[in-house]
């Protein structure tokens, strides 16, 4: 009898009554609830309680008794007021990670009348540059087109109006493809917008996206392109279009799918194209220009490994909904995504300054391209020998295997430093970890760079102010005795120092090449140089500027929206730091993207080949870009060492205290007590000048870890590696890859 009483309340749940979508929400939101709250209180997903409310699918026993049961107690204690205005149901505002709002000169926020609620690097080849998006020329609607559904919109005509929008980007910049519990295809784009997407094959969706999906960026520069439409698809679109949910091993290796699959057929029968690297994580689908017009959607697929885990941790398997304001944050505050971040990266560096510009009008009115001042231009330049990496085709007559010393090639590299612990060290209790935040950004604003091909020079003058490599002899530095303000010098103990001059923090033995900041910081420091060639740029500017600029705010204003702000004191901005991460973690995704940009974007400028039945001594792919510029990277990669260097030395001056280890931006010092303000310096709130300063902005440091000293010299007993680099391990204890040398 009791089955059948449950059958009987079973049958009953089911046809529970419910309220309107618009009443659900209005409910939720009188009540403070989030989406995630209630989603987890009935045990279904964020975007399901979204598709409840937007109305595009009703819940299901039984669940949809709870439901129902939870908002008649919602009713009870929130009741329509006859005398408020009738809820509109063609507008919603956004929940929860809300896309910041676009200056105008970099993208269009989607008409508020469209929203629907809803839930040092080294990267594979760039893409095809040359290709943009361009509007599809359509017959101006003089309506827009109503919906087919309660949830989602379906888009309109590229050309119609949009109450003075720019109508070619209403949508925002990119959108996640998903297919529904019904099987309908939605395109879930930034500011909770949801499009019916009619598309049944791969043609017909890039076809759609051009032509009605109102999707785009607008340049970031003058005489640049606009960015071309960004489409992600889930593993459910991927079926539905025919595409494989996941590589195989071979696919994977080679980076696309084979070129006789259907879909690359159904692409070519439609005169669409593929870039050289074919359809990929990262697929570019375009047709050849048309006069000033050309057309051209990019592919972002997941489940394929375009989002790498180690940049973008699990964005791959939010909800589109969510993944769609988590790259849509991305997009509006540094660029739309281009393919790794190492090639976003190096996009943006483009895209902030064009290699031509139009002139202007000759004699019959005709304008045409030129350079662009301030760019690297549209051709490559070669680099200097000491420059190239091994099996550059410069270095093709060098005899087999041969190892090229430090007077015949530039190394500038990092820091991978670390000492013995003296005694009065470890007897300290705690060691303490600081980490510069974006330094690489730090080291690359206001840095002159060369902007074309290097001039070879014999026993020139040194001249800090141009950007070159130099051969030069500076193992007569001594960095026990050197200068830390004008006319005043220290007496420190260069044993407890790293080198500046070499990225193992050994001293130079004689002649070696060096880019610019490290020669000018031997002359700081108040010692005479006498170089005896260079290889030197007379053509140069501060190419790295607005590319620093747009990433150093787009990760203060991420920082910002998780809570740490840009003045806060060093007390407050310890706490505010401390489990930032967890405020937000798509917020939290943005910052580690931001971060990987920069990083990916200085080791893209030094790409290496990548198989490609490449062979030492021949050229590879990346050698035909003009931002192909090891001498770039080297200089930032200098700079951002130097800059590390400075800081310890006006810190060992003024407190006696030495690093026991610097891995790149990280430094680890022993410590009396577990937190940097036990020895970072502080005078009345005020750093020291020079020094070590906590705060968020690029250049300054934050708390990295703390262990014990025991814990170090347990570590480095453990594996017989009196020098091992604690640094590497000292955020959270947690030891791999130890390298103790053999």
């Amino acid at each position: 009898m009791s089955e059948l009483f449950d059958a009987v309340d079973a049958l009953v749940s089911s046809r529970s009554p419910l309220p309107s979508p618009a009443e659900r929400k209005r409910l939720r939101q009188a009540h403070g609830l989030t989406l995630d709250e209630v989603a987890a209180a009935l045990q279904v997903r964020r975007a399901t309680v979204s598709g409840w409310e937007a109305g595009k699918t009703e819940p299901r026993p039984p669940e949809r008794d709870a439901y129902a049961r939870m908002l008649k107690q919602l009713a009870q204690l929130y009741p329509v007021d006859p005398n408020a205005a009738a809820p509109a149901t063609d507008t919603a505002v956004p929940e929860t990670l809300a896309v910041p709002a676009v200056p105008a000169s970099t993208a269009v926020e989607p008409a508020k009348a469209r929203t629907e609620p809803t839930g040092p690097i080294l990267e594979p080849a760039s893409e095809d540059t040359a290709l943009r998006p361009a509007p599809v020329s359509q017959p101006a609607a003089t309506t827009r087109p109503t919906s087919r559904r309660p949830g989602a919109r379906k888009a309109a005509p590229v050309g119609s109006p949009a109450g003075g929008t720019d109508v070619r980007f209403e949508n925002g910049p990119l959108a996640v493809v998903d297919v529904d519990a019904d099987g309908q295809v939605l395109a879930y784009c930034v500011g909770g917008l949801v499009l019916d997407v009619p598309a049944k094959s791969v043609p017909a969706l890039v076809e759609w996206t051009l032509r009605e999906g109102r999707l785009g960026q607008p340049k970031l520069s003058g005489p640049g392109k606009d960015a071309d439409s960004l489409l992600v698809l889930t593993e459910a679109a991927l079926e539905r279009y025919g595409l494989p949910v996941a590589l195989t091993e071979e696919e994977r290796l080679a980076g696309r799918i084979p070129e006789g699959h259907k879909v690359i057929k159904q692409l070519a029968r439609a005169d669409w194209q593929l870039t050289k690297r074919g359809f990929g994580p990262w697929a570019r689908i375009y047709r050849p220009a048309q006069g000033s017009e050309r057309a051209c959607v990019q592919l972002c697929i997941p489940s394929w490994d375009a989002l790498d885990t180690r940049h973008w941790a699990n964005a791959g398997q939010l909800p589109p909904a969510d993944l769609a304001r988590l790259l849509g944050t991305y997009a509006a505050r540094v660029i739309t995504p281009r393919g790794s971040s190492a090639v976003t990266g190096l996009e943006l560096m483009t895209a902030l300054h064009p290699p031509t510009r139009a002139s202007e009008p000759d004699e019959t009115g005709k304008r045409h391209s030129e350079h662009n001042p301030g760019s690297l231009g549209k051709d490559p330049v070669n680099c200097a020998p000491c420059e190239a990496p091994d099996g550059h085709p410069l270095l093709a007559d060098l005899p087999r295997f041969h190892q090229r010393t430090p007077a015949e090639v530039l190394v500038e590299e990092a820091y991978d430093w670390a000492r013995p612990l003296t005694d009065a060290e470890c007897l300290r209790p705690h060691l303490v970890g600081i980490d510069v935040n974006m330094a690489f950004a730090a080291g690359a604003n206001g840095l002159p760079v060369g902007l074309g091909a290097p001039t070879h020079v014999k026993n020139p003058v040194f001249d800090a102010k141009l950007p070159g490599s130099w051969l030069v002899d500076l193992s007569h530095v001594d960095l026990s005795r050197v200068k830390v303000a004008k006319d005043k010098w220290a007496q420190l103990d260069g044993e407890l120092l790293p080198s500046p001059f070499t990225p193992k923090g050994e001293c130079p033995e004689g002649p070696a090449w060096y880019a610019t900041p490290t020669v000018a910081y031997a002359v700081e420091l108040g010692y005479d140089v006498a170089p005896l060639e260079a290889y030197v740029r007379h053509d140069n500017g501060r190419y790295l500027d607005g590319w620093y600029n747009r990433l150093r705010d787009a990760y203060l204003a991420t920082m910002a929206d998780l809570g740490v702000g840009a003045d806060l004191p060093p007390e407050e901005f310890l706490a505010a730091m401390d489990g930032y991460r967890h405020r937000d973690p798509e917020l939290a995704i943005v910052v580690s993207a931001i971060k990987a940009t920069v990083k990916g974007g200085i080791g893209k400028l030094r790409e290496r080949p990548r198989g490609e039945g490449w062979k030492p001594g021949q050229p590879w792919r990346a050698l035909a870009r003009p931002t192909w510029r090891p001498d770039i990277r080297a200089a930032v990669i200098s700079r951002t060492r130097i800059n590390m260097h400075r800081k310890i030395v006006k810190h060992a001056a003024f407190t006696g205290q030495y690093p026991v280890a610097i891995l790149s931006d990280c430094a680890v010092y022993a410590s009396d007590g577990p937190s940097p303000l036990d020895f970072l310096p502080y005078r009345v709130g005020k750093p020291l000048p020079g020094g070590f300063k906590l705060g968020i902005n690029p250049g300054l440091v934050k708390h990295e870890g703390t262990q014990s000293v025991l814990w170090g010299e347990g570590l480095r007993e453990q594996f017989n590696a009196p020098e091992l680099n604690l640094a590497r391990y000292i955020k959270d204890g947690t030891v791999t890859n130890v390298d103790n040398g053999e």
